[in-house]
């Protein structure tokens, strides 16, 4: 009898390495959920803070997003989408409606700028950086190389 064994199993295939769209872009939406995580802080601070419920369940959002963020690099387009909308689509509006409808409904951006105290300027800058990554994000994963990575890995 030989020492020698031959093991028949199928070698295991080796995982692929996201490409770096794909690795900008999970990074740009982790920072988006912090610069949210930190404006929901800075609330604090404003004469009408959230209570905590309502802090619990936007920490809870993040968390489900978070790690729908970190299923990006598995390829899985159906995360890629989940992402797009959820984050891209209806979390931006989450952040543009109220501003919206306040500028609509009369107030003044100069104005408010004049009154506002730290506090609400650094919410304000917070939510402009979350806008920014956002955006950045949504581009950043649905470039060339990171449609190619989504599509092949089905």
């Amino acid at each position: 009898m030989s020492s020698h064994t031959t093991d028949v199993r199928a070698p295991r295939p080796r995982p692929v390495r996201a490409p770096a769209a794909v690795r900008s872009a999970v990074v740009l939406w982790l920072g988006a959920i912090l610069a949210g995580v930190a404006e929901a802080f800075v609330h604090l601070a404003l004469p009408d803070p959230p209570a905590a419920g309502d802090l619990a369940v936007r920490f809870g959002i993040y968390l489900v997003l978070g790690a729908l963020v970190l299923a990006l690099r598995t390829g899985r387009n159906a995360v890629r989408w989940a992402v797009a909308v959820l984050m891209g689509v209806v979390g931006t509006l989450s952040l543009v409606v109220e501003p919206l409808g306040w500028v609509l409904g009369g107030g003044s951006p100069v104005a408010w700028l004049s009154t506002a105290g730290a506090p609400e300027l650094l919410a304000a800058g917070l939510r402009v950086v979350h806008l920014v990554a956002v955006a950045a994000a949504l581009v950043t994963m649905f470039r060339p190389s990171a449609t190619a990575f989504f599509r092949g890995r089905r």
